[in-house]
């Protein structure tokens, strides 16, 4: 096979791979760097994780077939990448989770931040606080996690948006979704 084929075909696969789920494109490119960065992987498989009705009536917040995917690599399991939004003082950013195969935080991202202040919240040394973190963990904002001066609305938020994943985990396990 000549490399021109070779390379259409790479294209043609990962296209579909991006296409089962309903991500912008701009989302799509952050969040494979960043599952090749984790993970240590070129080639990967999202593939959307359904959840019932049922389950998600006892979720915090719904979790659809757009935010909660399954990462694997030639059908081995890596772990699971959810992507949502969260509130800032006056707009919203994309952030996103990478669990582990084993349900551990593995890593958190701001995809997008859209305000001109509170950005420190991107930064990797602030989120590396959320590493390591499980459905059995609850964190406290300004205790477990620390305060950034200039984006007190920001940091909280992304505190409770990691917490209410986590809260949702716990839910999500209980109810074999995993």
């Amino acid at each position: 096979m000549n490399m021109k084929r070779f390379l259409s075909l790479f294209l043609v696969l990962i296209s579909f791979t991006f296409l089962s789920f309903n991500i912008s494109n701009r989302l799509q490119k952050k969040v494979a760097k960043e599952i090749k960065k984790t993970f240590s992987v070129e080639n990967f498989s999202l593939e959307s994780i359904p959840v019932s009705d049922a389950v998600n009536k006892q979720l915090t917040q719904v979790i659809s077939k757009e935010n909660l995917f399954k990462i694997t690599n030639n059908s081995a399991l890596l772990g699971y990448a959810y992507v949502d939004k969260a509130p800032s003082k006056t707009d919203e950013f994309d952030y996103l989770i990478l669990l582990n195969k084993d349900l551990i935080v593995a890593k958190t991202k701001i995809l997008i931040y859209r305000e001109d202040y509170g950005g420190e919240i991107g930064s990797k040394r602030w989120l590396k606080q959320f590493i390591g973190k499980t459905f059995k963990d609850t964190l406290t904002y300004e205790q477990d996690i620390i305060a950034i001066s200039g984006a007190t609305i920001s940091a909280s938020s992304m505190t409770i948006a990691v917490n209410k994943f986590l809260q949702n985990l716990a839910i999500l396990h209980q109810n074999k979704v995993f």
